[in-house]
């Protein structure tokens, strides 16, 4: 059996770490000791396992080896290299971020040290946000890591307002800390309610290291406690005002860009973006012919093929377009670079209900006239002149965006290509009974005059009486309040009360329903009462839909003016009364209510009911009122002949697919809505009363013919449908069995729903039916929002099933809803509506607020949405750039969760691409004007070359895993990991020494040469890694570049191929691996002190000769990289001089930073004999009232707890401050 050597100590999290690794191993548990291990094992710190016995046993010591080994039994590391790598980087988080600082802060006088955690957290937190653990699905390795790094901070300093502002870290750590096996090892975890220190133990060194060796290093442990005390706030240098540089060389439009100029001196977004577009487009780059004979001819890396949703022709940019542009783009700039045929393909829907309501508005404003005064054919004609003036703003909106679709594939919905399509595909399923005629309740807009969507009905909640502006009414009309009256019973003086929160709907009630099992209606069977104002006498019908413990249990029925009394009048058969013509004035009903408006009648209703005394009641009611998105009309439920799509059988197909793996939806989260609608679909109205769109190629029938009776407009059989007016004249004969000369027709006024056009759009945009669809469909994937899953992807689904037999396309990924930073839906009224363009070129304060102006809010809503832009954006919107709002918008998009954009955190990234810039701008420096990349590298690299190769490989394999899943915060954080944190802040300063002495001797110049080869590596590479999410910035500083293969190689980057892991494969060396952790180590303790100039030496105590060798031939890499002023290399035995800071880099290394002489010690003492002072004065009082004679019997036993715990924690920080002093004392 194993034996696991810990340390006793509860809060050692190194050694609570092995234990839960323990715990989950699936093969038996290791024997526990809690003593140092028999100096004959060699082991030197705790935990250490031992596997085995006698001779042939092994011997594993050190927090990593030992808890990897133990939570690989259990199959905790990783399921695969992808996820092991990433349990590594938590483990190196753990190690060199999260335990120097949360060791400090428990201590007394943390000061800043507490905000230093809390940064540390909030990158945790962020990296949590997505996830409910760190990597993969379940608990890993690297949950035990982290979150045994935190223990320390949970239980002592983080107090619940600091939880609330992590919460994502604390849903985690509660989450981890309740697994059972962590539980057995931890017990029951009290989280803090106040900040105090640990209880110091004489083993404390096992406390904060949990690395003392057997030597006996507990006084260095020691001393690591109390230095951690003062850890100071890491400077934050201050952020320049940031320039604005353009580009002023004549450049026609289309022509390459000047990149012989010398680089600006920053990054600018304006120099960087401009003319670089234009020439994509002309070059080709985007068309999926680029580089080939033919697009037909096979390409063995594949085809991909996307089409964009099509944006409606009346819209302009928004973060919903913006954010959906930035994924589609990043996907298909992957796709080409890896060499696949790569089309995305653009279009703009026509918006039938969006665009006519423009240019209706155009039209009364510029010329006071309806489209009724003008005229069907003239207004059509007005439209489509709008549409070629205005109609393709967003197009140009979305090259600013730096998509790179096909433009000469750009499609219209209304183009005639496309308008075949959709008359094509209303035949075909007319002609087979999919598409049938019938008469229901639909959506109806009195403003529009016009069925709408479910998509454009909004929801308005309401929580009781509310006033509401209704269009063609001069005063607010009244919701949200429940009206009860009576109706008489016939032949008896009985009532029954019924309660409708659309009084006015009673005009055209035909029955009152109860539930069968009611016991107070049984009597009323068969009975009937009075309508108080006709002569209409209407059942009372028994119907299990009745909740009948809401109200009185009876219910009106109004069967033509709401759906659920609509199933009720169809299941008995009853009278439906239409009370509502298509302007909103009632029809079919007594006087004085005839002709009124639905809402005067509201009114008229209630006082009429009041004078017979009918009126019972009326109470605030909670209610959701239907409100058109596009008029702000109220949505009446309206009986209409109209056109309707049976769905069951496509629908099943639909569900089918998904079912049996054809087709994938990611995340898959969104499978059960699928599956519900698919499952429950109803039939799809498809008829609009408008006359901008597709007019639906459907004639009604007359017959002048004695043998056949004039048929009505909701019987389907008097309709045929046709490609001409010919072909349906030809088939209503063939119908009716008569000649053609005795048909006359009728085409319907209406025109499709706008959905219906863009369900065909995958097939449709290839010309069929008539074109060959077989390069590009069905498609690779479709990428949209999840909430127009069904409105749009279902639709294109059974469409493309039910007309090409083909699924349109094999995946389906959606992504989040964006939201403001506040996580609240974007909304005019809130004034957090912000246009992609305003973050790209930036705006101020002044330019948001008049768009507010120009807007349709009334007066009191803009100031509201005022203050919320002054609230969010005081001084105005910065610019920010296309790149940066590119990989911010790829950055937040984790599936499935809705996106808090922080206008801020794209700011982040404008500094990012200056980081990047400057950093190839030195790079070009040290390359020289006469340096030739050769053709791969030499194999004579360093162990700084090696090391960064190896991040570079990394970082390359977490993009290409990244893209293939999806996983777009996972590509964006390794691209900006590598370049900000591996590249600038490492290799870049390691490098320095080399070419400084380059001239010295031949072998620095060899040395030289080989590291500049490798820096270029990892600038061709490294641009090209982040080209599909950034591509100006890319493409102009790839463009300085020199080229490996001159004639060969690509003329931009956007068709340069992907980087992949065949290309640089090399593995993290471990001599590069021990060097870097010791420089993290010695940063972060540099930091901890505020040593932001002040160089300081460093004593690294090697526990052998062998590392201390390794530390001397690296001690410039060391130096340099850590800003030390010298590094001084001891063995286990040699002392170290006092006034030194201690931190653990490894089980093989503990840095020393020496202190005396750069801090002011006297000072720091003077702090704490105040802090002294306060405590001791504080448990004097403490204990004056604890000693009262009633203390114990007035004072709450929960309180007398909460003091005794006061007074322990007081006597704990006490004997720290005084540890501290004495440490301090002796550096003096």
């Amino acid at each position: 059996m194993a034996t696991l050597y810990v340390s006793p100590h509860p809060d050692d999290f190194r050694s609570l770490l092995a234990l839960i690794a323990a715990e989950f191993g699936l093969s038996s548990r290791p024997n526990i000791v809690t003593e140092d291990p028999p100096a004959s094992l060699n082991a030197r710190s705790r935990p250490a396992l031992v596997l085995g016995t006698g001779e042939d046993c092994s011997v594993l010591s050190g927090t990593s080896a030992v808890s990897w080994y133990l939570a690989y039994q259990g199959k905790r590391t990783g399921i695969d290299v992808k996820q092991q790598s990433q349990v590594w980087q938590w483990l190196s988080f753990a190690d060199n971020e999260l335990i120097p600082v949360s060791c400090a802060v428990v201590f007394p006088l943390m000061g800043s040290s507490h905000a230093e955690l809390m940064r540390v957290l909030k990158v945790l937190d962020q990296a949590l946000e997505p996830r409910t653990f760190l990597v993969g699905e379940s608990i890993t390795l690297a949950d035990m890591a982290v979150a045994t790094a935190v223990l320390l901070p949970f239980k002592y300093a983080l107090e619940p307002s600091d939880r609330e502002t992590l919460t994502n870290v604390t849903r985690w750590f509660t989450t981890c800390i309740n697994q059972p096996q962590f539980m057995k090892v931890l017990g029951q975890i009290t989280l803090c309610e106040k900040m105090v220190p640990v209880t110091l133990k004489t083993n404390v060194a096992e406390n904060t290291s949990a690395a003392a060796d057997s030597n006996g290093s507990t006084a260095n442990d020691c001393h690591l406690c109390s230095v951690l005390l003062f850890s100071k706030k890491k400077a934050k240098p201050e952020k320049k005002e940031l320039g604005v540089i353009t580009y002023s060389v004549p450049t026609p439009a289309g022509d390459k860009k000047d990149v012989v100029s010398p680089l600006p001196d920053s990054y600018s977004p304006q120099y960087v973006e401009a003319a670089w577009y234009s020439w994509w487009e002309k070059q080709g780059f985007f068309k999926p012919e680029y580089g080939r004979k033919s697009i037909s001819e096979p390409n063995p890396r594949g085809i991909f093929m996307m089409c964009i949703p099509p944006p409606n022709v009346t819209g302009s940019l928004h973060l919903g377009h913006a954010l959906t542009n930035a994924i589609q783009d990043c996907l298909t700039r992957w796709h080409r670079m890896r060499g696949e045929t790569s089309l995305w393909n653009p279009g703009c829907d026509h918006a039938g209900i969006a665009t006519q309501v423009v240019v209706e508005k155009k039209l009364m404003r510029e010329r006071g006239m309806s489209r009724h005064e003008l005229g069907r054919e003239n207004f059509i004609q007005e439209v489509w002149k709008w549409k070629n003036e205005k109609g393709d703003r967003i197009y140009h909106q979305l090259k600013k965006l730096g998509s790179s679709l096909d433009w000469d594939r750009a499609c219209f919905t209304m183009d005639s290509k496309l308008s075949y399509a959709v008359q094509e595909a209303f035949i075909r399923m007319h002609d087979e009974g999919v598409i049938y005629r019938s008469k229901r309740l639909v959506n109806w807009s009195c403003t529009l005059n016009s069925a709408i969507s479910d998509i454009e009905v909004d929801k308005k909640e309401l929580t009781g009486r509310t006033l509401l502006p209704v269009p063609g009414y001069k005063e607010k009309v009244e919701f949200g309040v429940l009206v009860s009256f009576a109706y008489k019973v016939d032949g008896s003086d009985e009532e029954v009360i019924v309660a409708t929160t659309r009084i006015e709907t009673m005009l055209g009630d035909t029955a009152v329903a109860v539930h069968p099992a009611d016991p107070r209606y049984q009597h009323l069977k068969g009975k009937m009462v009075l309508h108080p104002f006709c002569d209409r006498k209407m059942p009372i019908v028994f119907d299990d839909f009745v909740d009948m413990n809401f109200g009185t249990g009876a219910v009106k029925i109004t069967p033509a003016h709401d759906h659920n009394d609509y199933e009720v009048g169809e299941r008995h058969n009853l009278t439906f009364i239409n009370i509502l013509d298509e302007n909103g004035l009632l029809i079919n009903v007594p006087p004085p209510f005839l002709g009124m408006k639905r809402f005067e009648a509201r009114k008229a209703v209630l006082q009429s009911l009041k004078d017979r005394g009918l009126f019972k009641e009326i109470k605030d009611n909670p209610m959701v009122v239907p409100v058109c998105s596009r008029s702000k009309d109220i949505v009446e439920p309206l009986l209409k002949p109209q056109w309707y799509v049976n769905c069951t059988d496509m629908g099943k197909q639909a569900a089918d697919a998904v079912r049996d793996g054809s087709l994938k939806i990611i995340p898959d989260h969104h499978l059960k809505t699928w599956f519900n609608w698919m499952d429950n679909i109803r039939d799809w109205c498809i008829s609009r009363q408008l006359w901008w769109g597709h007019r639906i190629p459907a004639y009604f029938v007359t017959v002048s013919d004695p043998s056949v009776k004039p048929g009505e407009d909701m019987d389907g059989h008097y309709w045929v449908s046709g490609r001409s007016e010919e072909e349906a004249r030809e088939k209503a004969a063939k119908r009716f069995n008569v000649s053609v000369d005795k048909i006359t027709l009728r085409q319907d006024e209406d025109v499709l729903d706008t959905w219906f056009s863009s369900g065909i759009f995958p097939f449709s945009i290839f010309g069929w039916p008539n074109e060959d669809l077989n390069v590009f469909y069905p498609g690779t994937l479709l990428e949209t929002g999840h909430d127009i899953l069904f409105f749009w992807v279902a639709r294109m689904v059974m469409m493309g099933l039910k007309l090409t037999g083909k699924l349109p396309f094999k995946e389906v990924y959606l992504h989040a809803v964006v939201r403001d930073a506040h996580g609240r839906k974007m909304s005019k009224s809130l004034g957090n509506v912000i246009d992609p363009l305003d973050v790209i070129t930036g705006i101020s304060l002044e330019g948001l607020h008049a768009q507010l102006t120009d807007s349709n809010l009334d007066p009191l809503e803009v100031e509201k949405a005022k203050q919320g832009q002054k609230s969010d954006y005081p001084n105005g919107i910065p610019e920010c750039g296309t790149d940066a709002l590119r990989f911010a918008l790829c950055a937040y998009t984790s599936q499935g969760r809705d996106i808090n954009l922080d206008v801020n955190r794209i700011l982040g990234y404008r500094h990012f691409c200056n980081k990047l810039w400057n950093a190839v701008k030195f790079a070009m420096k040290t390359l020289g004007d006469n340096f030739v990349p050769l053709e791969k590298l030499s194999g004579e690299e360093s162990v700084s070359d090696r090391w960064i190769l190896s991040r570079l490989s990394a970082a390359v394999g977490l993009c290409d895993a990244g893209f293939k899943a999806y996983d777009f915060p996972g590509i964006t954080t390794a691209i900006y990991n590598f370049w900000l944190y591996e590249l600038c802040d490492v290799y870049l300063e390691s490098v320095k020494p080399v070419f400084s002495k380059a001239e010295e001797d031949s072998t620095s110049q060899r040395q030289a040469l080989v590291c500049r080869q490798t820096l270029y590596t990892c600038l061709e590479v490294g641009l090209r890694l982040l080209s599909p999410l950034m591509p100006f910035v890319t493409e102009e500083l790839y463009q300085r570049l020199p080229r490996r293969q001159p004639q060969r190689d690509p003329p931009s980057i956007c068709v340069t191929s992907y980087p992949d892991t065949e290309e640089v494969r090399l593995k993290t060396e471990r001599r590069g691996r021990f060097i870097m952790t010791v420089v993290k180590t010695i940063r972060s303790l540099r930091a901890d002190y505020n040593l932001t100039k002040t160089r300081a030496d460093c004593y690294l105590q090697c526990i052998d000769s062998a590392t201390a060798s390794l530390v001397q031939k690296y001690s410039l890499q060391i130096q340099t990289l850590s800003y030390s002023q010298a590094i001084i290399p001891l063995t286990a035995n040699q002392p170290v001089p006092e006034g030194c800071a201690v931190a653990i880099a490894s089980d093989r290394c503990t840095v020393n930073l020496m202190l005396k002489g750069l801090i002011d010690v006297e000072k720091e003492v003077a702090k704490l004999m105040t802090k002294k002072g306060d405590l001791e004065k504080q448990m004097e009082k403490l204990r004056e009232n604890m000693a009262k004679s009633d203390y114990k019997e007035k004072v709450p036993v929960k309180v007398q707890e909460q003091d005794a715990e006061k007074l322990r924690q007081s006597q704990t920080e006490l004997e720290k401050v005084k540890e501290a002093m004495d440490n301090f004392r002796k550096m003096m």
